[in-house]
This record gives structure tokens, sequence and C-alpha cells, in this order.
């Protein structure tokens, strides 16, 4: 009876070892074209396989335009604005213009009743009544001397008197033209506009009273707004990237869908000691009046060709310390390759333009933008099952009889002897193998 149970144990565990083992060869007998072949960082894939649907590649890019985004702001055009102060104290008799009003070169824009620029008509009055009296005075003494009445000395003197009564009317007529010519003291005063433009600015009322040394606003802003200063804030890393007259293109919150053509005209020669930032300035046109004084804008500054090719960010993964990329060798073979890339030395946002590629890939290559991770899961694994494999049939016992064990570079096949005792003494160190070579199913 024992001898009989015995037997049936026997029988029981080698027909159990036999169905794990036939299982295993089931597990590990995929077929040959559903997997992927691995050699060293090379991986094809079968013509067939759907994991080919799931790797997408873009080509490596020339060389961008590159530009230079700088945050600014727009002001008035220096070089056709112009400020009015009074020079001249004064009660403000009447307003002629206001803002919004365009006015021509030498429109009034508002009067003053001055007392002190009634002073200036007087002394230029009387500066010419002196001239008068002096030109006469020495008319007389000149007969005189021609006679032989008056002295030399006489004429001499007469000669001074005239030269300073000339020139103190012209200076007093030149001051009275530079401020208004009027040939009536009658105190009226008025403020003109030098330029022709548009009021932008008023900053006086009715009845106040000015004087020409307060630390106020002007008077009047008159401005051309057909062209417009833009004051941009670089950083000190972007200047040797800068030239003078290179194109402007401004873009506003208000006008997202618009651009204004411009360009850089004056690069300062020192950096801001506070803020770090070097104070670039350019001009840009305004004809329709779209843009607007004290507007925050966004400028891009056009730049030289970048001499580099850009790759894009979602190829590019890191293995360690190196930055690998899988390039397309073949219409199913895809082939890691170590890359070495940088981010743009400008304010560019990678992933709108991707990464300047500074070795490694060429322009044009195809490089592999989805599905990459995985590829490389599968050569990292492939590598671990080598390692693995290579150690395990170094320490394994010696296999009899007709045993053999193929290694490749995806895993093992066992194909089984005749003899059961081999195959069961070699199971156990295999398992692992073939576990790892039936990892992935693509």
């Amino acid at each position: 009876m024992k001898n009989t149970l015995h037997a049936i144990l026997i029988s029981l565990m080698i027909t159990l070892l036999c169905a794990a083992l036939a299982g295993c060869e089931h597990k590990a007998a995929l077929p040959e074209e559903a997997k992927p072949l691995i050699v060293g960082d090379a991986i094809t894939f079968p013509a067939a396989s759907p994991a080919l649907k799931n790797i997408v590649t873009e080509k490596v890019a020339a060389p961008l335009d590159r530009e230079l985004n700088i945050p600014g702001r727009l002001v008035w055009d220096e070089d056709r604005t112009v400020r009015v102060f009074t020079p001249f104290a004064g009660r403000v008799s009447k307003i002629v213009a206001n803002v919004g009003d365009k006015v021509v070169k030498g429109q009034v824009l508002a009067e003053l009743q001055s007392p002190d620029f009634a002073a200036a008509q007087t002394d230029a009055r009387k500066a010419q009544s002196m001239l008068k009296l002096g030109k006469q005075a020495l008319g007389r003494v000149k007969e005189l001397a021609a006679n032989g009445v008056a002295a030399g000395k006489d004429l001499q003197q007469a000669e001074a008197d005239y030269a300073n009564a000339e020139a103190e009317a012209n200076r007093a007529t030149a001051r009275l033209k530079l401020y208004g010519d009027s040939q009536n003291i009658d105190q009226r005063f008025n403020l003109v506009s030098s330029i022709t433009g548009t009021v932008v600015e008023r900053n006086l009322n009715p009845g106040q009273e000015l004087r020409p040394d307060q630390p106020n606003a002007p008077q009047f802003v008159v401005t051309d707004p057909a062209r417009l200063w833009v004051q941009l804030d670089a950083t000190e890393i972007d200047l040797r990237l800068l030239t003078i007259g290179a194109p402007i293109s401004i873009t506003t919150n208000q006008y997202p869908d618009d651009s204004f053509a411009g360009e850089l005209k004056q690069i300062a020669d020192f950096i801001d000691p506070l803020s770090r930032s070097l104070k670039l300035r350019g001009v840009v046109p305004n004809p329709e009046r779209r843009l607007k004084a004290e507007m925050f804008i966004n400028a891009r500054i056009a730049l030289a060709k970048n001499e580099f090719p850009t790759v894009s960010e979602k190829a590019v993964f890191l293995d360690g310390m190196q930055r690998f990329v899988f390039v397309k060798t073949g219409p199913e073979t895809f082939t890691r390759r170590g890359v070495k890339v940088a981010l743009d030395s400008i304010n560019m946002v990678a992933a709108q333009n991707g990464l300047k590629v500074l070795g490694g890939l060429h322009e044009g290559e195809e490089v592999v933008v989805s599905g990459n991770l995985l590829m490389q899961q599968m050569v990292a694994a492939a590598r671990m099952d080598e390692a693995v494999l290579s150690k395990t049939v170094k320490s394994a016992p010696a296999i009899t009889g007709t045993d053999e064990v193929q290694a490749g570079k995806t895993g093992a096949v066992i194909k089984p002897a005749s003899n059961p005792r081999s195959a069961a003494t070699v199971l156990p160190s295999l398992k692992p193998m073939l576990f790892n070579s039936a990892r992935f199913k693509l």
C-alpha cells in the first residue's frame, strides 16, 4: 500500500513538473513575428507590429530665425513732441486749445495777462528809442568834427554810445520776437505751439496764476502721435546679440491678433546700476493712431539666424547624466543615439522653438517624439536580461543529454531533452529569464 501511494505521488509530481515546463515553454515561445529584435541600441519592429502605430517621429529642423522677446512700453516720440512752459509770470485769461485738438505751428494755445511780458515790451520800446537818439547824436558829432568844432574824443564817445544802444535794441527786440512780437504794451502774452501736432496734455485752468520757476508739469504737451518711441529693458547677456537697425515686431494685449513693425534706434552705452538692465529705444510708425503712449507691449527683435539645427524637446530624454534620442535608421528600425543639446541663450520658450542641437544629430534626420520612453525601457530590459542570463548560465549545473539553452538578445528559449531530470534541474534557474523575455508584448 505504501509503495503504491509513493508511486502515485511521484507520478503526480512528474505530471505537475511537465505541465509547468510546458507552460513556461508556451510563454517563452512567443511568435517571432510579434517580438521586436533588439541588437545593442537598435530596435527593429516587425512590419505588422501594432506598436509602430504608436511611434511618432519628427525631422530635425533647420537652424531657426531667432528673435529676442523683451517687454516694454510706448512713449511719445520726443523728436516730435514739445512741452509748453510759460517764460513769464501771469494769470491765465483764456484757454484756446484743449486735449485732442489738432494745432499748427504758431497757433495760440492760451492767453495770459503778464506784467513781466509788459516789462519786456517796454524794454524793447525804450531800447529802440535810445537807438534812435544815439544815431542822431552820432550824426551831429560827426558834422561838428568835420568842421573842426568837436574834438576827436567826443566823436569816439558818440560812436560808442550808438553801438551800445544798437546792441541793447537788438537784444530787447530779439527777446520780444522769441516770445511774440507786439507793437502794443498790453500785458497780453500768448502761449503758442512751436510744432504742428495734437494737444495730448493740458495742465492749467482759467484764472490760474503761473510762474516760470514753479516745479509743475508743462502747461501743454503737443506731439505728433503718428510715430511713437518704444522703451525696452534688455539684460546684459543680450548685448552681444543686438544691433542698431534691427527690425522690431510689437504686439499688445489690446490687439492680440495684430503686430506692428518698428526698428531699433538706440542702445544705451551703460548698464543701469540698480536693475542691471540695458536700455533700448526703438521707433514704431502709428499712422492710424491705434497705439497709445504708456501702453505696455511685447517687442520681438529679429536676430541673426542660428547656426545649429533644432530638435523637439519631446524627442530628448535623460539616461543617467547623458541625453539621448531614438533616430529612425530604417523603415522599422530605431537606434538610440547620444546627443548634446542646449537651450538657446536668448529668451525663447523651448516648447515652442525646440532645443538647439550642439552635436549628435543632423538636419533632416527623423527622431522619435512619442514612444521613445517605451523603447528606452525595452533596451534597458534587454540589457538586464543579458546580464542575468550570462550570470545564470555560468552558475547553473551542467545540462546532460540533449538539453539546449538558446540565449538571445531578448531572452532565452529552452528545448527540453528526453531526460526529465535534466530539465527539472535547470528550470528553477531559468524561470526569471523567461519572465523577463515575455515582459513586453507589442
